[in-house]
């Protein structure tokens, strides 16, 4: 019987990522060039919200998650630039390399997952032309969003009862008609029409951008 062998090197782990784009992406320190709107699309469209424990044929995506927040943003800051817009759509997109990590899971990781969250943050804010540090106040707009949007997710799609919900966040305000039906009504989109949707969205906020 042969043995297996093991590989012996000096080099150090390897902490970047490979993206389709053919980009190398450094974990550690990233880079602003080494970030592409295509592999966020590509890579958000491919990570379940919720772990996955959501209803419906296909996973509820944190590509679709996004453009639900960003749509309730600005139905909330209708005087918003598409700047603001844009952070809200892009306020998840580190989820592209790191995944998306249930609450309780980031609790128990602590404070490294968040420092490294947030150097990739702070490289794709400077790719796509968004202050490093965001204002406060459109913090806590995106924020008061997210929650909005997890409401919905966790009572039409993740089996919350709506007293689990209000207990973890809050009771939603009242939406504009058409946007309050699509809330009602959230269903899983298949992956590429996640990822159309958010490129989308992206192309129609995303002028301000540097290329």
């Amino acid at each position: 019987m042969t043995k297996s062998k093991t590989l012996v090197t000096d080099e150090a782990p390897r902490a970047w990522q490979r993206m389709l784009s053919g980009r190398r992406l450094d974990l550690l320190d990233p880079s602003p060039d080494d970030i592409a709107i295509e592999d966020i699309a590509h890579g958000l469209a491919r990570v379940a919200r919720w772990n996955g424990q959501t209803h419906g044929e296909h996973a509820f995506s944190v590509a679709q998650h996004v453009v639900v927040v960003e749509r309730i943003a600005a139905d909330l800051n209708p005087t918003w630039p598409d700047q603001w817009r844009l952070a809200a759509l892009l306020h998840d997109a580190a989820e592209y390399v790191v995944g998306d990590l249930i609450s309780p899971f980031k609790n128990a990781v602590g404070l490294n997952y968040k420092a490294l969250e947030n150097r990739l943050m702070q490289a794709i804010h400077l790719r796509f032309g968004l202050p490093v540090e965001l204002p406060t106040d459109i913090q806590s707009a995106i924020k008061n969003a997210d929650s909005i949007a997890a409401f919905f997710e966790a009572t039409r799609l993740a089996g919350f009862e709506l007293d689990e919900a209000y207990r973890f966040f809050g009771a939603p305000p009242e939406m504009g008609p058409d946007l309050g039906t699509e809330l009602d009504a959230l269903t899983p989109l298949p992956t590429g029409c996640a990822q159309g949707q958010f490129l989308m969205r992206f192309n129609a906020l995303g002028h301000i951008a540097r290329h």
